[in-house]
Order: C-alpha cells, then sequence, then structure tokens
C-alpha cells in the first residue's frame, strides 16, 4: 500500500513539475514560433520601415505587446526570420501603431523598443 501511495505522489508531481514547465516560456503555454502567424498581417511592415502599418496588425501588436517578453521573443523566433522579418524594422512597429502604452525602452535582444 505505501509502494502505491507513493507511486501515484511520484505521479502527480511528475504531471505538475510537467505543466509548469509547458507554462514557464515567454509566450505561455505556446511557442514563440506558433504565436508569430498571429502577426502575419504585420509581415511586409515588419520588413519594410517605409510600409503602412494595417489595423489588423496593429491590433495583434497592442494584445501581444502587453507581454514584452513574448512580443520581442515572436519578432526573433524562427518563423519570424524565415519569413523575411527585419528585427530592427519589426521592433518599430508598436510605435508606428501609435500604441501609448507601448513597453519603450525594452530591450530586445540587440535591439530596443522605441
Amino acid at each position: 500500500m505505501k509502494y502505491i501511495c507513493f507511486l501515484v505522489f511520484l505521479a502527480i508531481l511528475g504531471i505538475a513539475v510537467l505543466n509548469v514547465a509547458e507554462g514557464a516560456g515567454e509566450c505561455g503555454r505556446t511557442s514563440p514560433d506558433r504565436e508569430a502567424w498571429k502577426l502575419a498581417p504585420c509581415a511586409m511592415a515588419a520588413q519594410d520601415s517605409n510600409a503602412q502599418v494595417s489595423d489588423s496588425c496593429c491590433q495583434q501588436v497592442k494584445k501581444m505587446g502587453q507581454n514584452p517578453r513574448c512580443l520581442c521573443a515572436v519578432m526573433l523566433s524562427n518563423t519570424a526570420k524565415s519569413s523575411g522579418v527585419k528585427p530592427e524594422v519589426a521592433v518599430t512597429i508598436p510605435k508606428r501603431c501609435n500604441i501609448a502604452d507601448r513597453p519603450v525602452g525594452y530591450k530586445c535582444g540587440d535591439y530596443t523598443l522605441p
């Protein structure tokens, strides 16, 4: 009986540890590469600083910008890079969207959000 209780305890502990580890990323339980797809409307604006930023892009950036770590991780993700995103241009999108409560001065890798 002691063995069964001990095994149940270990199983519960293991599940708890896995759940904590899953939610520990920059974007919670979702990887930055997966979150990057939500910023698809920003593709042109993230490649060309002169491109107009769409309303749908601004809405997604505003939502994601509530967690600056996630926004930064998404802008620097493999998905963003393979899509042609230029991080030095992407970090300007919150400002170009006129998001008042954007994380000004937040360090994002080698870049700083204006």
